[in-house]
């Protein structure tokens, strides 16, 4: 079950909405956690056991870490807990791509296990993995409930493609929380915002992105590989901010505060800056959990761009086994190690060449995460800066793409990448503002969502890009 479906819309999402609101808060958590569990068995009914397990394996590890006194123990439990996470994400990630690469070696044929993806399963496993090791560093206590700790992990905004969530920043909000009519009119807002970059623009852009990568390489030139890097772009982040947005929207409709997922990454002025910008909680994930303990920045710049070079490495591997993957991994942090030594100096003097450089840098690394293999990779970005052919056939080509559609979509787009529709948004929504001005707000939501179901009636390009990380 997707968001942007009707069966979501209309019937899932309401009804457990209903029941929330109508039922006292003692009871509200019980009917959240069958909901979030239905609704992702709805797609993967074996795989819901999977994470029961995961659940059921980190409460208790929490609880015994919270109750024994040697530290020595403490740590051991803890890694333990590291350990059984990762092989979870290594046994239905990697399995097939380790054994793989293996088969390339002389002599070793080994069969490649057909084994399925759990969605979701990078996402609540780096919950699990944080919620224990919080708990080892005492930043949060252990929950005697695996229950609430079950809700903590599987509540269903935030489930299948993040954003990723720490205990301890939604603890009291599992205990208790407060449902008010305005949090729940600003979460319908945000979700129908969110529901509306998904549908109206990263739907469209994805349809052009496709299209431009299942050409053959013989029909790509300069114009038709920047319109399809570009589409791309824009697909990749309207579809997950726009999942983040309705994410963080239902949240506050069921009484939650989720912290932000993305801010405005298409104006960074650095590679450093676009991390700061981009995916928010699973770079502060990776810098809080992997970066910081291998020493961060104080054991001097060598070892400095040492920890960054295996955060992106990691980066790059959590998001998919593929080799694009990997390298589209490192091919960030080594920018970022190339900014670190000051290699490259972007800043705020030179803001049109710092941006122009970062957007060439998230472009070119953006080509390498959506293409199928590292020849498609580096065809695409060969044609990016040396395709100057043109034939009648290519022409022809960009003329379809470059539809009144697309060309209308691809200004939403630009408009939505840069601050000024939220300070619009903020302007109107203001306890300030005038009853008319609110109204205009409102008005404008309900014609969101009225072309969001025109679209949704009427296409059947749907996917979600993260579904599958």
């Amino acid at each position: 079950m997707v968001f942007s479906s009707t069966v979501f819309l209309f019937v899932f999402l309401p009804v457990v909405f209903g029941l929330h609101w109508l039922l006292p808060e003692r009871y509200r958590n019980a009917p959240l956690l069958i909901a979030s569990l239905l609704f992702y068995g709805w797609g993967e009914p074996y795989f819901v056991l999977v994470m029961l397990a995961s659940i059921a394996i980190n409460t208790l590890l929490a609880i015994a870490i919270e109750d024994v006194p040697s530290p020595g123990r403490r740590r051991a439990l803890a890694g333990l807990s590291a350990f059984i996470n990762i092989a979870l994400l290594v046994v239905f990630k990697y399995t097939g791509f380790i054994v793989e690469n293996l088969n390339s070696l002389p002599g070793v044929e080994i069969p490649v296990p057909a084994i399925r993806l759990p969605i979701g399963i990078s996402f609540f496993t780096f919950q699990a993995m944080s919620y224990v090791l919080d708990v080892y560093r005492e930043r949060t206590r252990a929950q005697r409930s695996v229950a609430k700790v079950a809700l903590y992990i599987s509540f269903f905004p935030q489930l299948i493609a993040g954003p990723i969530v720490k205990y301890h920043d939604i603890a009291e909000q599992i205990e208790r929380r407060t449902v008010t009519s305005e949090g729940v009119a600003l979460g319908i807002r945000r979700f129908i915002v969110g529901l509306s970059k998904k549908l109206l623009i990263a739907n469209v852009m994805g349809e052009i992105a496709d299209r431009v990568f299942a050409l053959p390489a013989a029909d790509v030139n300069i114009p038709i590989a920047w319109i399809g890097a570009v589409a791309y772009c824009f697909q990749i982040f309207f579809d997950f901010c726009g999942y983040s947005d309705m994410a963080i929207g239902m949240g506050s409709m069921f009484g939650f505060t989720f912290l932000e997922n993305f801010r405005f990454p298409y104006v960074s002025l650095s590679v450093k800056d676009f991390w700061r910008r981009w995916h928010i909680s699973l770079s502060t994930w990776f810098k809080e959990y992997l970066y910081i303990p291998l020493g961060g920045n104080r054991k001097g710049r060598a070892r400095e761009c040492l920890n960054k070079g295996i955060v992106f490495l990691c980066t790059g591997l959590w998001h998919g086994a593929s080799w694009t993957f990997v390298l589209w991994g490192l091919f960030h942090g080594l920018f970022l190690i190339l900014e670190t030594l000051n290699v490259i100096r972007p800043g705020k003097r030179m803001k049109a060449l710092s941006w122009l450089y970062t957007m060439l840098v998230v472009a070119v690394g953006f080509v390498l995460f959506r293409a199928e293999t590292l020849g498609q990779a580096g065809s695409m970005i060969g044609a990016m800066f040396t395709g100057l052919r043109m034939n009648a056939r290519q022409l022809s080509l960009i003329g379809e793409m470059l539809s009144p559609t697309v060309l209308a979509t691809t200004v939403a787009a630009v408009l939505a990448s840069i601050p000024i529709v939220p300070a619009l948004e903020r302007r109107l929504t203001a306890p300030r503002a005038s009853a008319w001005l609110r109204s205009v707000g409102y008005a404008a939501t309900i014609v969101l969502f009225f072309l969001c179901v025109l679209s949704l009636s009427a296409a059947t390009y749907n996917p979600f890009i993260y579904f599958r990380f």
